[in-house]
């Protein structure tokens, strides 16, 4: 295994250095995201469903996938989490993971390209961030009942779907209280639940964390995979042994122990 290098902390001479590139990775983030979404709304209506979901769900992850080498490439940020692509091709799973960043869902989106998430109804309207969902038929939230239907179909057709129970960001150590949407679902559609763990002892884009802020750097992420869970027709005492499961799993930060 290769040894990591740790790097100082940036000095404060550097720090304004240091703070303007960062901000230029969230505007590259920025322009990626409304580069891809200019072409969803291109192909939105000449491509059938199917193939339009199949490509939609592609672009995006390659768009997040080139973030991340770019973070890497200049030393920004460290991200590990190579053990996502054994998942990469499993039709009809469901992943659930804990969320203590804003940059979660493009972690786990860049290696899962088959995967949906669901998304809050007013940014599928939006018109820099909608194209791209719509085209990967990303899932609405505006309706329990329609979300959960649509989440089956869509496992059911042999995608994925990617879920953080918490709701939003965690905002109580180890994990805020799960919703039971997922094990619900799961249990509807006959699918498993992979766990996943993203740790990092980074504030950054933590609940609270205003972006104009300089963190630590590099900004480290990983990403272990836990154990898989069965759907189970007592979904509520799921929900219940998965929280468990995680606050008892969950690397809290050193700052927050």
């Amino acid at each position: 295994m290769p040894t990591t290098v740790e790097r100082p902390p940036v000095a404060w001479a550097l720090r304004p250095l240091a703070w303007t590139a960062l901000q230029l990775h969230l505007l590259l983030l920025g322009a990626m995201s409304v580069a891809c979404n200019a072409a969803a709304l291109l192909l939105y209506p000449l491509l059938p469903r199917a193939l339009g979901r199949r490509v939609g769900r592609a672009l995006i992850a390659w768009c997040y996938r080139l973030f991340w080498r770019v973070t890497t490439a200049t030393g920004m940020m460290r991200l590990d989490c190579d053990v996502l692509d054994v998942l990469r091709d499993e039709p009809g799973l469901i992943v659930v993971a804990n969320h203590p960043s804003m940059l979660d869902a493009v972690m786990l989106v860049a290696r899962l390209p088959r995967c949906a998430c669901v998304m809050k109804a007013s940014l599928m309207r939006n018109p820099l961030l909608g194209p791209g969902a719509r085209l990967a038929r990303y899932i609405r939230n505006d309706s329990a009942r329609g979300m959960v239907l649509c989440a089956i179909q869509d496992l059911r057709d042999g995608g994925q779907l990617v879920l953080f129970p918490e709701g939003t960001r965690t905002t109580h150590q180890p994990v805020n209280h799960f919703h039971a949407s997922f094990t619900l679902i799961a249990r509807r559609a006959g699918a498993p639940i992979q766990t996943v763990f993203i740790d990092t002892d980074s504030p950054y884009l933590r609940k609270g964390w205003p972006l104009w802020r300089l963190p630590p750097l590099p900004i480290r992420f990983s990403v272990r995979l836990g154990q898989r869970f069965a759907p189970a027709d007592d979904y509520l005492a799921l929900r219940t042994e998965i929280e468990a499961y995680f606050a008892a799993g969950v690397h809290v930060p050193r700052s927050e122990a």
